[in-house]
């Protein structure tokens, strides 16, 4: 009898990895794949006139491979779509085995096509000479189109996944190697060209890295709250009909009290969060309330109601 239940169980545990399998693997559907494929041309695209119209004319370089790729550029007089695609491509391959097919192949297709945007925009005259206003602009579209490729599952720069490797065999964050890469490649600048040059380049960088952040997380931020109060009912029908946000509630304990609590929790969006804080308030003063920002909302009841 125990051969046989250990027989079973071993078919239940293959029926539910084979499951688990199918799962994970879930294929996309063409409409995400044809939306994926647009999109990424289209931040491809966007990164391309980032470089070839604003920083690059000017000599201010972007972090990354992306930055090395220019000084290599520059230093070589080789166009910077040939580097891009050179360099970038060891980090395919990488990117498949660390983090998956999809995310590679997304990788693979966005490098095609910021090569060849770089290319086709290379012969075209730089829109201003204003170093400055070229660091913001070059900046701004530059971290629009990366933004957007991130946002739909792949990456046009390679230092992300040696970050994400590195990360594995030293006693640093992703975001730390990254940062260290980043100095670094943006210090060199100023032996390349000036170092005038390599502070503007810095200026682009912080410049992209926000714009990255706002591209990926949206205008619309939302916010999730928390609130514990002996009112809570009274609060969260106000916040449902005065706000129009629907709320759950959650059931908690005090660890000093040991009482029951009544817990709130709902998403708004940041142009809520003073008439929230006002709600509040006016039921109870005492209320303990705690906002943090949210990246991304999705399922679930978010839509907004009609306020009454």
């Amino acid at each position: 009898m125990t051969g046989i239940q250990d027989l079973n169980l071993k078919e239940q545990q293959e029926t539910l990895a084979a499951e688990l399998e199918k799962i994970h693997h879930r294929k996309l559907t063409k409409k995400k794949i044809l939306q994926r494929i647009l999109l990424i041309t289209l931040g491809a695209t966007l990164m391309g006139v980032g470089l070839e119209i604003f920083l690059v004319p000017n000599n201010v370089i972007d972090g990354g491979i992306t930055g090395i790729s220019i000084m290599l550029s520059y230093l070589t007089g080789w166009n910077l779509g040939i580097f891009l695609f050179i360099l970038n491509i060891p980090f395919f391959f990488i990117g498949y085995k660390q983090i998956g097919k999809t995310f590679a192949l997304s990788t693979l297709y966005g490098i095609i096509i910021l090569s060849i945007a770089t290319t086709l925009f290379h012969p075209v005259p730089a829109f201003t000479q204003d170093i400055l206003l070229a660091t913001i602009f070059g900046g701004v579209v530059l971290g629009i189109g990366v933004g957007i490729v991130i946002r739909y599952g792949g990456s046009l720069d390679g230092t992300e996944i040696l970050a994400i490797l590195f990360n594995n065999k030293l006693p640093f964050s992703v975001g730390e190697i990254i940062m260290f890469f980043n100095l670094f490649i943006l210090g060199s600048a100023g032996f390349v060209f000036t170092w005038d040059r390599a502070m503007y380049s810095l200026i682009a960088y912080f410049v992209a890295y926000k714009t990255i952040d706002i591209t990926i997380t949206g205008l619309d931020e939302s916010k999730s709250v928390w609130i514990i109060s002996d009112n809570a009912r009274q609060i969260g029908d106000a916040i449902l009909h005065r706000l129009g946000r629907g709320v759950t509630y959650l059931n908690g304990e005090g660890a000093f009290s040991g009482d029951d609590k009544k817990v709130i929790f709902c998403v708004i969006n940041r142009l809520e969060e003073a008439k929230l804080k006002e709600i509040v308030t006016d039921y109870d003063d005492h209320a303990f309330l705690a906002v943090a920002d949210i990246a991304e909302v999705r399922g679930g009841r978010f839509k907004k109601r009609d306020i009454h």
